[in-house]
């Protein structure tokens, strides 16, 4: 009976561990926790704010996502919300953007460290896609695409690379993505690798990719 006691005991034990290792943000013991940026004290997010200070302004932001947005050079425009736009987000994991795609504009291959996304489709078209991680055959690697219109939905698993490309030369694109983080992060693939400060050796890239080193020198450049 104690050996059985015991292992349901490690079992129950082990469960909660796992379970707190697979979740995306902290998960919060109170109603709120404000962020407060003028804290010295270094946590894993932000410390609380006194809640006797709380107010109404914390949980809001004038962010004007309804107003369209100007694009940049790959065409396109991510306004996020997340825990530094609205201290009030600190520990509730969650967060929201909203992306502007000019025609042929898109939002280029990246990753979210430590989000999930879920895309809508505001006006448009998007050809979306993400490309599964290393994982044995026959699904390493695999690329997943669909192609969205107006009121459609799209998942991106965490930190699984993906893009969003509108394909239509004459009219913009809008979507809104929530993000299951108060602080999704991105790594926009093409400037990590190739624009990194400082750069990451022309041997190990040209190497990884299987290209010439001029190559590499180039797309650095």
């Amino acid at each position: 009976m104690a050996s059985s006691s015991s292992f349901l005991l490690l079992a129950v034990l082990l469960a909660l561990v796992s379970w707190q290792a697979t979740a995306s943000d902290p998960s919060p013991l109170q109603d709120f926790c404000v962020a407060d940026m003028n804290s010295p004290v270094r946590v894993n997010g932000f410390v609380c704010k006194n809640p006797m200070k709380v107010n109404a302004d914390d949980f809001f932001k004038a962010a004007a996502l309804d107003k369209p947005r100007v694009t940049n050079k790959v065409g396109s425009n991510v306004t996020l919300i997340n825990v530094m736009q609205i201290a009030g987000l600190n520990t509730l994991g969650i967060s929201i953007a909203r992306i502007d795609y000019a025609p042929l504009g898109q939002n280029p291959p990246h990753t979210h460290p430590r989000a999930t996304e879920i895309l809508t489709v505001l006006e448009g078209t998007l050809y979306v896609g993400f490309v599964t991680s290393n994982q044995p055959a026959p699904n390493r690697n695999k690329f997943l695409s669909k192609v969205l219109n107006k009121g459609d939905v799209f998942v991106f698993p965490v930190g699984l690379i993906h893009f969003q490309f509108n394909p239509n030369p004459h009219k913009p694109a809008v979507a809104i993505a929530a993000l299951s983080s108060q602080n999704p992060g991105a790594i926009t693939i093409a400037n990590a690798v190739f624009g990194s400060d400082p750069q990451i050796s022309d041997d190990v890239l040209a190497k990884a990719f299987q290209v010439e080193k001029n190559t590499i020198d180039w797309l650095q450049g």
